[in-house]
């Protein structure tokens, strides 16, 4: 099991998909939603959208996101973590 230094997971979700229009957030087709990984921690995360947006690239529609699931998880915690993902 993957953690921080201070023992807690902070856990992150990488996706991505054709938008339908460069200037807004909505995707062009839902079920074609590009699910990447759930990642331990920040660094990992980003490594992994990296990759994805990269191998896109010649795609202007195509957006790939970090979201940080573990602020959703605890949000009590987006405090806390402030600094830490």
């Amino acid at each position: 099991m993957a953690e921080t230094q201070t023992g807690k997971q902070l856990l992150h979700l990488v996706f991505g998909g054709e938008l339908r229009d460069v200037e807004a957030l909505e995707f062009r087709d839902l079920d074609r939603l590009d699910i990447v990984g759930i990642y331990p921690n920040y660094a990992t995360a980003y490594d992994a959208w990296k990759d994805a947006a990269q191998r896109t690239v010649d795609n202007a529609q195509m957006r790939y996101f970090i979201v940080h699931m573990h602020r959703l998880l605890d949000p009590e915690a987006m405090g806390r973590d402030a600094g830490t993902d």
